[in-house]
């Protein structure tokens, strides 16, 4: 197992290699072939000794720190049946960013093998990888399935520019960009090709396969936010306001840029659906309420006559994240899921 000195030296001397490797292409572009300058990226300041920016490079430091932690907590409970690597892939934005992902696979993959591929989606507001989805993962890889997790735009631990939010937006684009990434794996069947996710994870899940009809051949959501304006109706005035200072709302609520957010809602697109979605919550869920979103979403999929199926349990233990309870319920919503991905993707 890699000590935590050992982990950061590999990191820093990652971000080293890509920040010299930028640097360097630059230089060596042909003169008159390179893109038009465009504005300076605003970090951290670094040497900034006033409260708010001493407050912002400690919780960064702290989000950094916890990625680290994580990944050698997964390694010690999980190391021996799953290999895990740390990666960036390219995005497919015009920004031209890369994003921070992990890939799971067998720690005794044989050689030739190809497994289909899953694509996870975390939710959660800045969140991250963390332990409560570790049983998830390792319950993935045991069901023979290689695992791509993005920690896509709108995540913590990776710096400023990677914690920059937009739903609906750059996660979507990231999500998409992991499948194509993961596809090209030697060891990954990009026919076979699958996607879960839990929360505003479920979103993206749902608005990924609605944007890219023909990418995926099975997806699971679980307890997803389906209705963003309602979303925005019932949360607290701190969140909606710093969600509406996302750059495609403009600093405006839906009721003064209503089309912005009906344009991210998941229900409202689900016409171009082709891919089998399997929609799991509970109610008593206190985050994304089941009457708004996730029961919803099924009675519009049965409408519209799409492939589907759903199941509602009653109160779960844990409510919003009963997924990763130890519970009847939380085992039931990992057998569900994978019977699912397994009708389609035969792993």
């Amino acid at each position: 197992m890699r000590s935590p000195a050992k982990l950061a030296l590999q990191s820093i001397l990652a971000l080293l290699g890509l920040a010299v490797s930028a640097l360097g292409q630059t230089a060596g572009s042909p003169a008159g072939n390179e893109p038009p300058e465009g504005t300076l990226d605003t970090f951290i300041s670094r040497e900034g000794k006033d409260v708010n920016s001493q407050l912002a490079l400690i919780l960064q430091t702290l989000y950094e720190e916890r990625s680290d932690t994580t990944l050698l907590l997964f390694e010690h409970d999980y190391g021996a049946r799953v290999h895990t690597k740390r990666i960036f892939y390219a995005a497919n934005t015009a920004d031209h960013e890369y994003v921070p992902a992990y890939v799971f696979t067998p720690a005794d993959l044989p050689a030739g093998k190809k497994l289909p591929g899953l694509v996870m989606v975390h939710g959660g507001y800045h969140a991250q990888l963390e332990y409560g989805y570790f049983e998830l993962i390792a319950a993935a890889v045991a069901h023979g399935y290689a695992v791509i997790w993005p920690e896509y735009r709108g995540s913590s631990g990776y710096g400023e520019t990677v914690y920059l939010n937009q739903y609906g937006q750059t996660d979507v684009a990231d999500v998409i960009a992991a499948a194509d990434y993961l596809a090209t794996k030697d060891f990954v069947d990009p026919t076979r090709m699958g996607i879960l996710g839990h929360s505003r994870g479920a979103m993206v899940t749902v608005l990924t396969i609605e944007r890219y009809p023909k990418r995926f051949q099975a997806a699971v959501e679980i307890a997803g936010i389906m209705d963003f304006v309602g979303y925005m109706a019932y949360k607290p005035d701190a969140r909606r306001h710093d969600v509406a200072q996302e750059k495609q709302f403009g600093g405006k609520l839906p009721s003064d840029n209503l089309a912005a957010y009906l344009d991210i809602e998941a229900l409202n697109h689900t016409d171009s659906i082709e891919t089998p979605l399997l929609a799991l919550a509970t109610t008593g869920d206190k985050i994304v309420p089941v009457s708004l979103n996730t029961a919803r979403l099924a009675d519009v999929l049965k409408a519209k006559g799409k492939v589907f199926d759903s199941h509602i349990y009653i109160n779960a233990p844990g409510g919003h994240m009963f997924l990763n309870a130890d519970t009847d319920e939380g085992r039931d919503c990992f057998e569900r899921s994978f019977a699912w991905l397994g009708k389609y993707l035969h792993p």
